[in-house]
Order: C-alpha cells, then sequence, then structure tokens
C-alpha cells in the first residue's frame, strides 16, 4: 500500500500546485502528512519524519544556499553580470554571441537566480538579433541560447540552486559535483545551442507567427548592440560602478577554485585539515560573500550593500523552504517503507541495469517537471523521492543526482512563471516561446541524458 499513498501524496502535490495554485511548500507539506498518515507512520513519527528531513538537508545546504544566493544579488547590484555580456559581445562579435551567451551562462551566471538572469540577458538578445541573423533568425538562435545556458547552469554548475540542492539531497560532496557538471553544463548548453541552431537555419522559425510585433521604440532594446538596453531590471537604469569585471568576478571565481582544489587534493591523496577547511564549500562560498561585500562597499557605500542584500534575504527565504520541505517528502517516503520498493525498481548488478536506474532517475524527474512546471521544485521532489535508496543501489550517487538535474528541465513550458517571463522579456508570442524555450530545454536534456549515462558506466 506505500507504493499507492506515495503515487497519492506525489499527484496531490501536482493537483495542489497546477490546478488550486497552493504554493509549493503548503503542497508539499500536506503531501508529507498524508503519506506519514496514510502509510502507518503514526502521528508523532509523521511531525519528526518532516521535521527530521527539514533539518538534515538544512543542515547540509542551507548555507550554501544562503551564500550563493547573496553573493548573486551583490554582484547584481555592481553591474557584474551586464558587464560582463557586454565584454562578450565585443570579444567574440555578434554571429558567435549564442555560443558565448550559452557558455557564459552555464559557468558564471548560475551564482544569480534564473529570473534575473534572462532579465539581464534579454535586453543583449533583442538588441544584438539583427546582428546574429537575419529575418527574425538571430532573436530565435540567442533566444533558445539564453534558456539552455540559464537552466544547462541552474541544474549542473555550482553554485546552481537545483544543482545544490541535489547534491544535498543525495549528498553529494559539493566538490565532486563540481568537477562533473562545470563540465557536463557548458557541453549540454553549447552543443544543444548548435542543435537549435541548425533548427533555426532550417525554417523551423517563423518570424510573423513567432514573434510579437515591435513598434521600434521598445525600451527594453539599445540600438547599438554593443550595449545592454535598460531592461525592467531594479538597477539597469544605473550606470556600472568603477569595479573592474576581472575584480568584481572573483567572488564566483574563487570559491571555485577553493572547492577544485579540495577536490582534486582528496582524489590525489595529498588532502589534509588546512586543505579540508578552505575546500568546504560552506568556507568557500562564504569568502566568496565577504569579498562581493567588500566590493560593494567599497563601490556604493553601506547602504548600497544593505539594499542589495536585502533583496538577497526576500529570495532565500523561498528557496530554503522549498528545499528543507523537499527534504521532509524524503524523510517521510523513507519512514513510511517506499525505500524498499524503489531499491528494487532502482537495483543495479550489471550495465544495462545502471542504464535502467539513470533512465528511472530521469524520467521520475521529467515527469514531475511536465507536472508541476518548476525545475527547481522538480529536481528537489526527485531527489526525495529517490534519496532513500541511494544506499541500496550500485550506481554512484553523482550519477543519479546528474541524471534526476538532466530530467528536471526537460520540456519547460506553459506551467512555468518563468515561461511567461521569458516570452515577455523577449518579445516572443505563445507559439515562439514553445518553439524555442521548450524546445530547447527538450533538447539538453536529451542530448545530457547519454553523457550521464556514460557517467555511471565510469565512476
Amino acid at each position: 500500500m506505500e507504493v499507492v499513498h506515495t503515487v497519492i501524496a506525489i499527484v496531490l502535490v501536482i493537483g495542489l500546485i497546477i490546478w488550486l495554485k497552493v504554493d509549493p511548500v503548503i503542497s508539499l507539506v500536506i503531501a508529507c502528512l498524508y503519506l506519514g498518515l496514510a502509510s502507518g507512520v503514526g502521528m508523532t513519527g509523521t511531525v519528526e519524519a518532516i521535521t527530521g528531513g527539514f533539518g538534515s538537508i538544512m543542515a547540509k545546504v542551507g548555507l550554501l544556499i544562503g551564500f550563493g544566493v547573496l553573493i548573486g544579488a551583490l554582484l547584481h547590484s555592481l553591474g557584474t553580470f551586464r558587464k560582463l555580456v557586454r565584454l562578450l559581445l565585443r570579444v567574440v562579435g555578434p554571429g558567435r554571441l549564442p555560443y558565448a551567451l550559452a557558455g557564459a551562462m552555464s559557468t558564471v551566471f548560475p551564482s544569480i537566480y534564473v529570473d534575473v538572469q534572462v532579465v539581464l540577458a534579454a535586453p543583449i538578445a533583442r538588441s544584438s538579433a539583427p546582428f546574429v541573423g537575419k529575418n527574425g533568425l538571430g532573436l530565435a538562435h540567442l533566444s533558445g541560447a539564453i534558456g539552455v545556458g540559464i537552466f544547462a547552469g541552474y541544474v549542473f554548475v555550482i553554485p546552481g540552486l537545483a544543482a545544490v540542492s541535489i547534491a544535498g539531497l543525495l549528498d553529494v560532496p559539493l566538490g565532486t559535483w563540481l568537477l562533473y557538471g562545470i563540465v557536463l553544463g557548458p557541453v549540454t548548453a553549447l552543443v544543444s545551442t548548435w542543435l537549435f541552431g541548425l533548427l533555426v537555419r532550417r525554417g523551423y522559425w517563423k518570424p510573423a507567427t513567432d514573434e510579437e510585433p515591435t513598434t521600434g521604440d521598445d525600451p527594453l532594446v539599445d540600438v547599438d548592440p554593443g550595449t545592454v538596453g535598460s531592461g525592467p531590471s531594479e538597477d539597469a537604469a544605473k550606470p556600472d560602478v568603477d569595479v573592474p569585471l576581472g575584480i568584481s568576478l572573483l567572488p564566483i571565481l574563487v570559491p571555485l577554485v577553493m572547492i577544485a582544489y579540495g577536490a582534486f587534493a582528496d582524489l590525489a591523496g595529498r588532502s589534509n585539515a588546512f586543505v579540508e577547511f578552505i575546500g568546504n564549500a560552506n568556507v568557500a562560498l562564504f569568502v566568496g560573500l565577504l569579498g562581493a561585500y567588500v566590493l560593494v562597499i567599497a563601490s556604493t557605500g553601506r547602504d548600497g550593500a544593505a539594499q542589495a542584500l536585502s533583496s538577497g534575504f526576500r529570495t532565500t527565504g523561498e528557496i530554503l523552504l522549498v528545499t528543507g520541505v523537499g527534504g521532509s517528502l524524503g524523510a517521510v517516503i523513507d519512514a513510511s517503507g517506499m525505500g524498499d520498493t524503489l531499491a528494487g525498481l532502482f537495483s543495479a548488478g550489471s550495465g544495462a541495469a545502471v542504464l535502467t536506474s539513470i533512465l528511472l532517475a530521469w524520467m521520475v524527474a521529467a515527469i514531475l517537471h511536465l507536472a508541476i512546471g518548476s525545475v527547481s521544485v522538480a529536481a528537489i521532489a526527485a531527489a526525495g523521492i529517490i534519496a532513500p535508496v541511494l544506499g541500496s543501489i550500485d550506481v554512484a550517487p553523482i550519477a543519479v543526482g546528474l541524471a534526476i538535474a538532466s530530467g528536471s528541465m526537460f520540456a519547460l513550458t506553459v506551467n512555468s512563471n518563468f515561461f511567461w517571463m521569458f516570452k515577455t522579456l523577449l518579445g516572443l508570442t505563445t507559439r515562439g516561446a514553445l518553439k524555442s524555450m521548450t524546445m530547447v530545454t527538450s533538447i539538453a536534456s536529451l542530448v545530457s541524458l547519454p553523457l550521464v549515462v556514460g557517467i555511471a558506466l565510469v565512476v
């Protein structure tokens, strides 16, 4: 019966979020309560599982998520990411801009939230589109590059919030995740951008039906493709503060170097207490946060730093709660006895079974994303469902986590708030957004899946 109750709990989450428009946090807690009580965990046991699961995941990723969001908010206030986009356009030129944007957004931009990323990138895409391709093809290619770059980074690359959450729920060391994700994310983004570009050039895109008509007086677009348009970002109208781009990127780059150094030292058998300390992800991101804080104070004053932090704190609370109750769901599933059933499905004793386990993890995440519409909620829920059985199967947790990440970005569509923001900011029709965002995230999910299978077979 635990299988039936687990299915009902998942359907309950989906129904509450989609049809009744209930907040994901409340929906997940209701599902936890139902599953615990219906499967015989008991009143006290259910509450203990919910709080224990929440506390366990927060101990693993709570500080990481908080530090990562705050770093992004501080650097956003410096104009760091707008400067980076300008530099890319100046260095690579308009023709290679789709690949430059996809690469940058999947490696550097994951430190900020996805909504902010599209606000920053949309103006440069719209202003540069005529120089990238004629007859609307430039906007199509750039839209796809932005979409896949944002979500490949979000799910695969530390400190992308979905990546951090999955790693925490599956107890995958962030250093290990970084070693695989920093390659898988950009490769997925670049290959998917190239494949989507082939579609666009072969008549897939129809500007007359896929793009909204423009009046030529668009506040999002600058005439000069070497500058970024004044989008709806709060600080878009403010001039960039005088901080060199290389300096302002250090709060992102230094933590990544620290985490990677710790991971490589461990693999080489040369780790010690000091290396473990500086390679700890919490310490590394706190160093990055301190650096970003000092830069903002020196550039805009304490009031500017306080305003940026306040913006970051508003975002952090929601993310922490959703991540925490995702851990609660996993704990209740474990307490219900569903773990043994899932272990049977995910058992792996040969190469074929490894493939089956990876495909199952991918499918769970993909189905949840199609149903719920949120990449992060789908990733967290899928990781929470699968986490209880990891100890009983022979597939490396990093491979399962990457499979969940891959599946969770499959076919981002109309039930996602991001979809509508993407459509509006890039000036696309609903059909155009489906042909760009939904298509390119589907391509990316399918492109990354065989790469994840390859990782699973060798780790």
